[in-house]
């Protein structure tokens, strides 16, 4: 039987009253449901929500109102989404969101549905009518779990006042358990004044870690140990510095290549710079990440393994190129649930919490004795793949970056050389993200915050939640233009609410990605995919925020210092020839 270990939350009392009011006993006192929802997110640790007022939720947003919880005002729902998925990620907390009904709860749909492709803990409050209204068809009724109930791990609907403490309690439990995801619950505006009773609360629920029995870890080992070529592939949420670095040490040593899952390749450290104190060279075992964008000896890897272990991600779509490579190599699934998302073969599962997993791993007598000619190939070519390629040559426009246009692949050099270690990056979905997926290395944990669903305007609201959880580290977001402006009016509330970092606009006029396929399908008929954009530095500048036009190569660097130094959300224009798709090739 496996082993199971359970993580509590920690358990803070709530404060009283400075001075009693009447002299009924403050802890006998009953709160609202409204109330009371606020008093048990205190006690599970939550520090921020974000949201787009309504009224059907005025007694939630009164309860906040005295709370420690920092209530992040956004100026769009689906801004807010974004910014919980993004803390969620980032923090293995669910990010909480709380929306009005009907229109409220559409714009956050979005929201919901990146969270549960991405298997990120997330919450979502959504102001509901009055019961007695219900069925007949009153201002903004809609069916909540007929909206949500195919792309949310749990909905469910307040009706009983007295059960406030308890339906977040479970809640939060579920957005956190086996694979994680969005739950949404529904808050009906006349039950949340209702009386709830004492302002106690519950005690947050334990979450269960799984760990892998002893037999199933000795099964792994003799695979490992017949295989010449394994290979291993991470993903997932909850990687800590001391899971990825193990498993990178582990994994040189045994000249076993580790590839990442799309958008979750930093799960691990891209290279280990304690390596020479373990007795270890080069840079480690990481060979880049599949999916979209991905080198093309990533895919061969994934083809030529003869025993591939997936590490808290699945064999699915993205990764697999659409479900054409590796389903019929030799597999062992590591995931905390069940298989869900998987394709192909798989030989071996273990349901445990993969980070942990790799802890037990390490402390295993293995010795896979693997192809080291094979090993040093997969290294050799992911180095060439990332670094960055000399200017391209002109195009038909006759520029080549220089003094017209910025060249992105001279940004990420820049970008790879000051940047700090754990700077964490943020994208939305596009053309754009595809530089800095190639080129800015990882070397901590929770910091890339992308959709790995490829929703667009993530980046901006994710930059605004990555700065606000932790505002010691630097945040950079790279954003396309059509991306940047789904979005862009997040930093209104990065100003209001002090978050800090420096946006890359990458503007080529255009929706890039959908260009790019009517140029291989429609050639020479463009239809539907320009774009007309205003001055972004002066539109950030009308914000409070920093703001300047880069349209040089030579000017980035300075362009960037400026920005950072700013101490305010900055937006860097960049002005990209409109033929450029994608970073120069580079055989590998």
């Amino acid at each position: 039987m496996a082993n199971v270990e359970t993580e509590r939350p920690e358990f803070r009392e709530l404060p009283g009253p400075a001075e009693p009011v009447d002299p009924v006993d403050p802890a006998e006192r009953p709160l609202s449901a409204g109330h009371l929802i606020v008093a048990q997110l205190e006690r599970e640790g939550v520090r921020r929500v974000y949201g787009v007022p309504g009224e059907s939720f005025l007694d939630v947003l009164d309860g906040l109102h005295d709370s420690p919880i920092s209530t992040v005002v956004t100026r769009h729902e689906g801004g807010a989404g974004f910014m919980a998925l993004a803390e969620g990620r980032l923090t293995g907390l669910p990010g909480v969101a709380m929306v009005t009904r009907g229109p409220g709860a559409a714009n956050a749909f979005i929201a919901v549905h990146t969270a549960y492709q991405d298997a990120t803990p997330m919450l979502l409050f959504v102001g509901l009518i009055p019961v007695a209204d219900r069925g007949r068809e009153a201002f903004q009724e809609f069916d909540l779990t007929g909206w949500f109930g195919s792309t949310a791990k749990k909905v469910v609907t307040l009706d009983d006042p007295t059960a406030a403490a308890r339906v977040v309690a479970e809640c939060v439990h579920v957005a956190r358990s086996g694979r994680p995801g969005p739950v949404v619950i529904g808050i009906p505006e006349d039950v949340l004044t209702l009386p709830a009773g004492p302002s106690g609360g519950v005690r947050p629920l334990a979450v269960a870690r799984p760990r892998a029995a002893e037999a199933e870890l000795k099964e792994l080992v003799r695979r490992f140990e017949r295989a010449r070529r394994p290979l291993v592939v991470v993903g997932g949420e909850e990687w800590t510095a001391e899971s990825g670095q193990e498993l990178m040490r582990w994994a040189t040593r045994h000249s076993i290549p580790v590839l990442a899952d799309f958008r979750a390749y930093d799960a691990v450290p891209h290279d280990l710079e304690d390596g020479p104190e373990h007795g270890l060279e080069g840079t480690g075992a990481y060979v880049g990440s599949l999916g979209y964008g991905r080198g093309d000896h990533a895919a061969r890897l994934l083809d030529e393994a003869d025993l591939t272990v997936f590490l808290g991600a699945p064999r699915g779509d993205v990764l697999s190129d659409g479900y054409t490579r590796g389903l019929d190599s030799e597999t062992v699934l590591v995931l905390p649930g069940d298989a869900q998302g998987h394709s192909g073969r798989i030989d071996q599962f273990v349901s445990a919490h993969a980070p942990t997993f790799v802890l037990d791993l390490v402390t295993t007598s293995a010795s896979p004795d693997a192809d080291v000619a094979w090993f040093g190939a997969a290294r050799e070519a992911q180095a060439r793949f990332t670094t960055p390629a000399p200017a391209p040559a002109p195009t038909a426009s006759g520029d080549s970056g220089g003094d017209t246009y910025v060249d992105l692949t001279a940004v990420m050099a820049v970008l790879r050389e000051e940047l700090t270690p754990d700077a964490v990056i943020t994208y939305g979905a596009g053309n754009h993200a595809l530089w800095p997926a190639r080129y800015l290395p990882h070397r901590a944990p929770a910091s890339l915050v992308a959709p790995r669903n490829g929703a667009m305007g993530m980046g901006i609201p994710a930059a605004v939640a990555a700065s606000l959880a932790f505002p010691g580290r630097e945040v950079v977001s790279v954003a396309g233009d059509g991306c940047f402006l789904m979005n862009g009016q997040e930093l209104a509330t990065a100003v209001g609410h002090g978050a800090v970092f420096v946006a890359l606009v990458v503007d080529n006029g255009c929706y890039a990605t959908i260009r790019e396929h009517q140029e291989g399908a429609y050639p020479g008929r463009p239809s539907g995919t320009r774009l007309t954009n205003p001055d972004f530095a002066a539109w950030a500048r009308s914000y409070g925020a920093y703001g300047e036009t880069v349209t040089s190569d030579r000017d980035f660097r300075e362009a960037f210092l400026r920005a950072r130094a700013s101490g305010l959300p900055a937006v860097l224009h960049l002005i990209q020839d409109p033929t450029v798709r994608a970073p120069a090739t580079t055989a590998v």
